[in-house]
This record gives C-alpha cells, structure tokens and sequence, in this order.
C-alpha cells in the first residue's frame, strides 16, 4: 500500500460512533489517511452529546454532516469499518472490513458517551499505528 490508504467508518445514522471516529483518525494522521464516514440511514445532523464529547478532546466535529453510504464510498475505500450497521455495507473483494462493536452513543448522556468515545480512540490510534506502518514497509 504505498498510495495513502482511504479509510471509511460506516454506521447506521452517522451522527455519534462513526463521525467521532473519523474526527479521530482526522486528527491523529493528519493528511496520511483519507477519511470518509457514512451512515446506512442518516440523520439530518450529528449527535450534539458526540459533538461535546470530542469537544472535550479538542476535536471539533460539529462542521460535519451525517452523509448516506453509497457503493463508491466502499469501492474508494481500502479499509470499512462498520458500527453495527450490519448487512446494510456491500462488500467488494479485496477490501479490509473490520466490524467494531460499540455502543451507540444515540440518547445517552456525556457520561455515558465518554467511555465509547475513549474506546474509539484506543482503536483508531491502533489502526493509524498499522495502516502506516505497513506503508512505510510497503
């Protein structure tokens, strides 16, 4: 992989798990990474308790707008990481799908939405880790 990797999360309203993930990879590559999210049904904006929670990190997502997943969205992307969007993702071969299980910040509270935005960082900090490094040994 010696292009830069393009990286899509992918959950069903793009408004909590997926956009603090991308704000994450965002911030921790910088310009090393593409990064694209999108929900299989989004809503028509992003979940103002996710935006506060990264606020706390000093990320600011709340620019950002819950997109719908298209089939060139997956085919652009060499890695998907899916959030409990299930069998809404097409899958083409030859891609990386990762599935990770998290709680959806949807409803809950800051408290409630720090541990999972905690959580999404350890993940997206190990994938930035290994994305670039099998690029440098590409």
């Amino acid at each position: 992989m010696s292009a830069k990797p393009t990286v899509l999360f992918v959950c069903v309203h793009n408004a909590g798990r997926s956009q603090m993930a991308a704000g994450f990879l965002r911030d921790i590559a910088g310009d090393e990474i593409e990064v694209l999210s999108a929900g299989s049904e989004p809503k028509d904006q992003i979940n103002p308790i996710a935006v506060d929670a990264m606020a706390e990190e000093g990320i600011d997502i709340a620019g950002q707008q819950p997109k719908v997943l298209t089939v060139e969205a997956v085919r652009e992307s060499d890695v998907v990481i899916t959030m409990g969007c299930g069998d809404a993702c097409p899958i083409f071969p030859g891609k990386r799908y990762e599935d990770w299980v998290l709680e959806d910040p949807a409803g809950q509270g800051i408290e409630a939405v720090r541990p999972i935005r905690d959580e999404i960082h350890r993940r997206v900090a190990g994938l930035v880790d290994e994305l670039l490094s099998d690029r440098g040994a590409a």
